[in-house]
This record gives structure tokens, sequence and C-alpha cells, in this order.
């Protein structure tokens, strides 16, 4: 632990000192590499290191926070706390963690997700795995003729949390990921194709692979045209089933359904998705970029069934929406920024199959005999978490007599995102994160395909 543990007891101290009845330190450093490459040369590269450290206090019913990145004005940042908690409104449910952090003898063990390859990569290191990325996209066909965004970064992060209730525990993490732009030509005729790779360890990331799927998902789509209306079976890639995936996130957030932003308030016990389906957030999945021991509260993450057998079992928790829910937080308190106090995030948010059968892509597209294979959705933020409405744009390739076809574009999918996930007929094998939100691709019923 690199972090002065004796800073955040002094700054504590200093808190309570000056009338808070509860307080919290918080403090994050974050170190970065990430290199560009572009035409096999150094497009950018940006290096970084940032430290900063929040007070959250509580006096009364009434919270406040505050934030620095300097360590020197900790008595200030303490005094501006409990000025902004005087100006903030009372709620009985403010609260912090009352238990100790990695201490806690339930704690599970601490995950792995510090790889020391990662913080020793220099900005000429990270620019030769961008460049490898983009050389194996390149090199993958001759009608790939250029390369958008290579980007290859690599993170070091080290939290530190302390609060006067004994919570009080660090821990360091590593990340890396690399994300590349394909673009494919023939003819008067260039389609696009992205792909994207991350984890904890450098050798979760394998950054060939990311450039020539790239390319393949641009080759495919070369010569695409439109399709007639249709109601047919739809295979969602993998990519493509996380992005809709994302938004149960926000439904399953308490925060969200506290607010009324959720179209499951109040449907916990009922059946809202197909029975076969399984939506987890696991906080300890082995080198996933969303793994951490605990929160950015200090409370111990772990394995959530939100959605179990297609039953919605219960929703994501911080401290605050636990105990405005009379409940237990889920350790889903996380800070976007140190300038931010802690809302419900998930950690790693994926679906599975219940019964846990997975199948492979091409038997996912020979059982759905005829439809499309969606590889790209466009307006996918457009889908009302209220209602789950949704009208996307999508492209991928016909599937025919239970094989891939030729290449379509301009369709569009509509419906309800709860209908649409009561109609998974298969799940694939070929589960995937994007960031800390995963799914393997997945087979659904007939929808409804306009042109």
């Amino acid at each position: 632990m690199r972090i002065d543990t004796e800073f955040a007891s002094l700054a504590l101290k200093e808190a309570i000192g000056l009338g808070a009845e509860k307080a919290e330190i918080f403090i994050r450093v974050r170190k970065g590499v990430s290199a560009e490459s572009k035409g096999g040369a150094l497009e950018a590269v940006k290096t970084s290191r940032d430290f900063g450290y929040s007070v959250r206090v509580i006096k009364g019913s009434r919270s406040g926070f505050s934030y620095s990145t300097r360590q020197e004005d900790f008595r200030d940042v303490a005094r501006d706390a409990i000025g902004a908690a005087a100006y903030t409104e009372e709620d009985p449910f403010f609260t912090l963690p009352s238990f100790s952090g990695p201490a806690e003898k339930n704690i599970p063990p601490t995950p792995e997700i510090y790889d020391r390859l990662i913080e020793e990569i220099t900005p000429e290191l990270a620019f030769q795995k961008a460049l490898s990325m983009e050389r194996s996209a390149m090199e993958s066909d001759g009608r790939i003729k250029l390369v958008r965004g290579c980007t290859a970064s690599f993170n070091t992060e080290e939290v530190f949390i302390v609060n006067s209730n004994g919570v009080s525990g660090g821990f360091e993490s590593t990340s890396a990921s690399a994300q590349l732009m394909a673009v494919a030509e023939e003819g008067k005729e260039s389609q696009m194709g992205w792909d994207f790779m991350g984890g904890c360890f450098l050798s979760d990331v394998r950054f060939e692979q990311v450039g020539r799927q790239a390319a393949q998902k641009a080759l495919m789509m070369l010569g695409a045209g439109r399709t007639s209306p249709m109601k047919a079976l739809v295979v969602l890639d993998s990519g493509v089933a996380a992005e809709f995936l994302g938004v149960f996130a926000s439904m399953l957030s308490a925060e969200s359904v506290q607010k009324g932003k959720s179209m499951l308030k109040g449907r916990t016990g009922q059946s809202v998705i197909h029975k076969n389906l399984d939506i987890i957030d696991d906080g300890l999945l082995s080198h996933a970029l969303g793994t951490r021991p605990f929160d950015d509260e200090g409370v111990p993450a772990g394995r959530k069934v939100l959605i179990e057998g297609g039953v919605l079992k219960g929703y994501m928790h911080n401290s605050y929406t636990a105990a405005k829910d009379g409940t237990k937080s889920t350790g889903n308190g996380l800070k976007p920024s140190i300038s931010s106090p802690p809302v419900v995030e998930p950690l790693n948010f994926f679906l599975g199959a219940h019964d846990g059968r997975n199948f492979g892509r091409d038997e996912l597209i020979s059982r759905a005999g005829k439809g499309i294979y969606v590889i790209e959705a466009m307006g996918m933020h457009t889908i009302n978490p209220v209602s789950g409405e949704f009208s996307v744009g999508i492209s991928g390739l016909l599937i025919e007599n239970g094989k891939l076809s030729r290449p379509v574009k301009e369709a569009i999918i509509s419906g309800n995102i709860l209908d649409l996930f009561g109609k998974v007929e298969a799940v694939g094998n070929d589960l995937r994160f994007y960031g800390q939100t995963g799914s393997p691709s997945i087979l659904i019923g007939a929808v409804d395909i306009s042109a």
C-alpha cells in the first residue's frame, strides 16, 4: 500500500474534530499510459498520474461532501464538507457502513486483480501493442484499407478508504484494454468493424486478435443491402447482446427504482424475462475489469443473482438506497470520479443460462434457420428504461437454411426489452465483457424486422 494511510487517519480525525458525527475519507491514485497507432506510426501517446481524495460527513440527518487533489488542503476540505451539510436537505437514510473492510472475517479472499507487468508498461511498449493490433487488422485482408482509433491502454489504480464506523482497507488493481475500428473498402463501398478486449492482466488482452476480429466484422459487411420486412428469429452477437443487457443495469439499480425510473419497480418475485435466464453482478469474477474486494464505501463485493430463472430477486444497492429500503448494501456503491459521492453501479454485470446449457455461435445460427445475425446496433441510447420500449437500427447477415448468407443494413427492430429477453431460446458459449457489462451471443425468437 503506497497511499499514505496516516494522512487518511489525520483527515478523518480533522472532520470529526470539526463537528461531524460520522465521516469517511476516500483516496484514489491512478496511473495510466495509452498509445494510438495509425499508418504504422505513433499517432498519440498519453501518460497520466492522478491523485484525489474526498471527505464525506454526516451531521444530524444531513450529509456533506467535498474533495481535492491537494493533500495539504485536507483541513479546508473537511471544513467545506461540514459546511455543505448545512445546506443539504435532512434525510434519515444518510449512513456509512459500520463494519470493517478487508479484515472482516466474512469478506471473501481478495481476488487477483493486480499485474506488475501492466504497471511496468512504458509508452514505447504501449505503442508496440497498438502497432501489433493495427498490423493484424491490415494484414488480414487486402480490402482493409484503414484503421481508426487503434488504442492500447494500461492503468494502475490504488484505493484506500477509512471511516469513523471502523471501515479501513485498501487494494491495488490493474487493467489493460485494446480497441480498434477497421475500415474495409471494395470499389466505392466501405464498411467498418469494431472490436474491444479488456482485463486485469496483460495476458487477458490478445491485441492481434482484436485487430483480426475488427477486420472480420468490416469484411463481413461488404456488399450489404437492404432486406424486406419480416418476422424472424435473430441471433445477437455478444457485443450487441451486451448493449441491450446494459439497459438492465439501470433498471436493476435501486437508485432508479426508488426514483420511479425503472419498469422493474415493485416486481420482486415476479417472472420478468425468460425462465432460462439469469442476470448476475459478480464483483469477484476472475480477471474481470470490475473485480475488487469491496466497493467505494468499503462494503464487500460479492456475487448477486439479480434475476434467477427469469424471476426478479432484487436490486443493486449502495448504503443509502439500502437504508431507504430497509435492507443491506449489495456492495454496488461506486464513485465515478473523486468529485462524486457514491452512486449505484454494477461491477461485472452479465447474462447466463439458468440451466447451464450453452451453444456455439454456429449452432445458434443453425437453430435460427431463417433470420438475421446482428453484429451492430445503432440508437441503443434511446431505449427507455421506464417503459422498456425500443426501436434500434441493426446491421448483420441474413440467416438462410441455418447458415450465414448475404449482409444486410438499415433494418430496424422494435419492441419492449422485457419481451425481447422473454423470447430468448438459446444462450451462446462465448461470454465476453465490454467494459463491466458482458453477454454471450443469444438466439431470440421471432421479432418484427422492418426495412
